[in-house]
């Protein structure tokens, strides 16, 4: 059982938890992601690590609302337990001297690119960062980015809060100007994952995306989160969950993500018909 430490709301859909985890946070690495289960009925949710704090023993996990797990994780509170937690997983981010390194998260994805922006700073490169969301309440974490980063441009599709627009649009003006830039990281929703690759192909920039998304079992065993890269299968779990953008077969990630929509939809329904509490 891993008790919770702390537990707050970073907006309406998004929460934030310290996890009693010592073994997890003692070999934590950026970029690497972890695996939880709530209960023994639970399914399991890969989660990619968005902190962890050695000293105290606790790992930071950030999750939407999105899927019925993730509603009964936004129930528990400090003091419950999570039944499972396994990790760390995955291959860690690259973090060496590249120059400058522009990083872009988007919505949720903002959370696991904050230790890999504070790995890659640490390491000597200059960061400049782009965060984005649809609306102002999905934004969070805007002064940690900050903190991580040399720039900081901020932006929302509908224009409630800052720059309006898509992250790909200050991207851009970057690559534009800043002939300098060798690296870009990307982690957010699939769709702006594409775009921010698409962008970025153009100046020959190398690219890195997080699939952590497409992941269900996170060991290697279900195959549900196979994607190609560079025309060879892939498993994002175990040979990621970082790829290069520019290799990464986007249609065919889209088409596995559509797979299980009606289930899980029917799902949701089926839980939201009970009370959160009761669950």
């Amino acid at each position: 059982m891993y008790r919770i430490v702390t537990k707050e709301k970073l907006g309406p859909v998004t929460d934030f938890m310290e996890v009693e985890a010592p073994e997890v946070a003692k070999k934590a690495k950026p970029g690497q992601f972890v695996v939880i289960r709530i209960d023994e009925v639970g399914e399991r949710i890969p989660l990619t690590l968005a902190d962890w704090d050695d000293n105290e023993g606790t790992v930071s996990l950030v999750a939407m609302q999105v899927g019925t797990s993730t509603h009964k994780l936004a129930c528990l509170k400090a003091g419950d337990h999570i039944l499972n937690l396994v990790g760390p997983l995955g291959l860690p981010s690259e973090i060496e001297r590249f120059g400058t390194v522009v990083c872009v998260g988007g919505g949720v994805g903002i959370a696991p690119l904050f230790p890999i922006a504070r790995a890659l700073r640490q390491a000597g490169n200059k960061i400049v960062s782009i965060i984005g969301a649809r609306e102002k309440g999905l934004l969070f974490w805007e002064e940690r980015m900050r903190s991580v980063s040399d720039e900081l441009i901020v932006t929302t599709d509908d224009g409630s809060y800052a720059r309006k627009g898509l992250v790909t649009e200050p991207l851009k003006e970057i690559l534009e100007r800043d002939k300098q830039v060798k690296r870009v990281i990307a982690i957010g929703p699939a769709i702006m994952m594409k775009f921010c690759s698409a962008t970025t192909k153009p100046f020959g920039v190398h690219t890195i995306v997080s699939l952590n998304s497409i992941m269900v079992d996170g060991t290697g065993m279900c195959g549900c989160c196979r994607v190609s890269v560079g025309d060879v299968t892939k498993f994002a779990c175990v040979d990621g969950p970082e790829f290069d953008g520019h290799k990464v077969d986007w249609a065919l990630l889209f088409k596995r993500q559509q797979i299980y929509l009606a289930e899980e939809k029917r799902s949701l329904e089926l839980w939201q018909s009970c009370h959160c509490q009761d669950a």
